[in-house]
């Protein structure tokens, strides 16, 4: 996609990439649980550290997307199992919605996979977020229902898993 570079952050875009993630959420509505997810979001310095972090550029220069992207194990892996790689707080700013960066994002976590030697792509979604849904069913995605999880009993998460 000509329109963004894919590419880690450098140490002076983890602030604005946080931000974008944060905005992100929140333009959805998905902030409001109490459990202070926000913080998590921001602190893309810690993501760097252990885990994959990639974030949309474009032409301007701006950061306009974000994805972690993590292994089996990890201090951020939720659902992932040994072959698997699993991705995690994707996000585009609002203003950027609808311009394919979301694809260029998942299409970059594909190819991180690939290049590991990895079979499957996984994540976990707030149920709630239908817009992110209906951008993995569209890509290929399938539920891995059985992989579902609450992290706090008012939050639900469902799995989703695509072969690649």
């Amino acid at each position: 996609m000509g329109e963004v570079e894919i590419r880690p952050p450098r140490p002076e875009e983890y602030a604005v990439a946080g931000e974008v993630t944060v905005l992100a959420y929140q333009a959805d509505g998905h902030l409001a649980d109490g459990v202070g997810y926000d913080a998590t979001l921001r602190d893309v310095a810690r993501r760097v550290e252990a885990a994959e972090v990639l974030v949309a550029v474009d032409r301007a220069g701006d950061v306009v997307g974000t994805v972690t992207i993590v292994q089996p194990g990890s201090e951020y892996a939720e659902i992932s199992r040994p072959g698997e790689l699993e991705f995690r707080m994707l996000a585009v700013a609002p203003s950027a919605r609808g311009r394919g960066i979301g694809d260029a994002l998942v299409g970059a976590v594909f190819d991180r996979a690939r290049a590991l030697g990895l079979r499957r792509v996984v994540l976990s979604s707030l149920d709630r977020m239908h817009s992110a849904h209906r951008l993995y069913e569209r890509l290929g995605f399938a539920r891995l229902a059985e992989r579902d999880w609450r992290p706090f009993p008012h939050v639900m998460l469902i799995a989703y898993q695509i072969d690649v």
